[in-house]
């Protein structure tokens, strides 16, 4: 492989890489890629590289200054939108919407305060995937204002997206609790509210 130059009138040259194979006797060139976009310095750089000048190694031509995970963010992300779980919360977008969603991702990677949550999500790529890098806890406590206005929509569409007519929902409103001395699971019983 080559790179080639290709004189313009009145303007720059066309770099193009190249490679030269043969056909019987006759040597052919194939172009594999326009180069005109790169600057004079990559196009050189290039050339080096495919000289087999050693180029140093990218640790010792850069810093890294911050590190930040990515992974388990995208995936918690992808996983939401394969659920279809913004347009669950609301059909257009806005920020009430992508921080409600920031706070499920946030709570599904790391369950924190609502404060806690609007340090942590610093610390990994939630901020800027979800728009939110602003957001305070007020901000969310704000957002979690808007969802329960919207608890009603949001309870018909996965009603109509999970039920079939006629078909019945149980959901446990009880708050039963357990008081003795006796039996062990009456001692580490937790009753939600506060008797």
């Amino acid at each position: 492989m080559h790179i080639d130059a290709v004189p313009n009138r009145r303007s720059r040259p066309t770099y193009l890489l190249r490679e030269s194979y043969r056909v019987g006797k006759k040597v052919r060139k194939r172009t594999l890629a326009n180069l005109s976009a790169l600057s004079d310095e990559q196009i050189e750089a290039m050339r080096a590289v495919l000289a087999g000048v050693a180029v140093r190694p990218v640790e010792e031509l850069f810093a890294v200054v911050r590190s930040r995970p990515h992974g388990h963010v995208q995936a918690v992300r992808v996983a939401m939108q394969r659920l279809g779980f913004e347009g669950l919360i609301a059909s257009r977008a806005s920020p009430e919407r992508e921080r409600v969603c920031a706070m499920v991702a946030a709570r599904v990677l790391a369950p924190h305060t609502k404060l806690a949550t609007t340090r942590w999500w610093h610390t990994t790529t939630l901020a800027e995937e979800y728009g939110v890098e602003g957001a305070d806890e007020r901000d969310l406590y704000a957002a979690m204002d808007w969802l329960l206005e919207r608890q009603g929509a949001i309870e018909r569409k996965l009603a109509a997206r999970h039920l079939r007519e006629g078909a019945l929902a149980l959901y446990d409103l009880s708050s039963s609790y357990f008081e003795g001395t006796h039996c062990p699971l009456a001692k580490i019983g937790h009753n939600r509210d506060g008797k």
